[in-house]
């Protein structure tokens, strides 16, 4: 199997033929390699082939893994699981990109956590699914949790929208439903260009519909070793 560097380097190939495809500048994208139940060795290797943004879906890996490496300059940390009101203290104190919020408890909790604190910048969730059970605000909801956000919580800055292309559709109508949703917040926060979309088996389609910031995980990182 290839190893870190390599790995590392074709996708980044991949991500740079896609965006020049697309007629964008390699600057506009930023690659946040998702460690999931990866040690934090892999992390600070990564960190050392030039990789500042990694991505955690676990409150508790994500403190763990950041509390070990308190020396790696510049590195951001990305929270990309559900969130819930219960640990949004703790992720609050981890992460410095909350990809997760899709209701107004779980902006709610965040903001309270610190709300004097430096802002922390979170994405919408956005569920492109037909399913009220998958992670997410419906896209009928976007404009209403996004104008809650920004009149109620003041310590939390929004960036944009986030989303998962469901299995049952082909990514590439599923990402021009969630550049729908960024028009919409948009509309509330004019500023929260971000679009995070786009993982190991879709980027080049989340690239193509505006994706500014992919998810990329197994294609770098190798298999995902057990749980443990």
């Amino acid at each position: 199997m290839p190893d870190l560097a390599e790995r590392l380097a074709d996708v980044d190939a991949r991500i740079a033929a896609a965006m020049r495809a697309s007629g964008r500048a390699p600057d506009e994208v930023t690659r946040i390699v998702v460690t999931k139940f990866h040690p934090p060795e892999l992390i600070a290797q990564l960190h050392a082939l030039g990789v500042r943004d990694v991505g955690e879906n676990r409150q508790q890996e994500l403190s763990a893994k950041r509390a070990a490496l308190p020396a790696l300059d510049g590195m951001r940390w990305h929270f990309i699981g559900q969130a819930q009101t219960n640990k949004a203290r703790a992720v609050r104190a981890a992460a410095d990109v909350v990809h997760s919020v899709d209701r107004s408890r779980i902006a709610d909790s965040l903001h309270g956590a610190d709300p004097e604190g430096e802002p922390l910048d979170v994405l919408v969730q956005v569920n492109l699914t037909d399913d009220p059970g998958r992670g997410g605000v419906a896209p009928a909801g976007v404009e209403a949790l996004t104008a809650h956000i920004v009149e109620h919580c003041p310590s939390l800055r929004v960036r944009g929208v986030m989303a998962v292309a469901p299995l049952s559709e082909e990514p590439a109508s599923a990402f021009a439903r969630l550049a729908q949703a960024s028009d919409v917040l948009r509309s509330v926060a004019p500023d929260a260009t971000w679009i995070s979309a786009g993982m190991t088996g879709d980027f080049v389609e989340a690239i193509s519909a505006g994706a500014t910031h992919l998810r990329i995980g197994s294609a770098i990182t190798g298999p995902r070793p057990d749980r443990g």
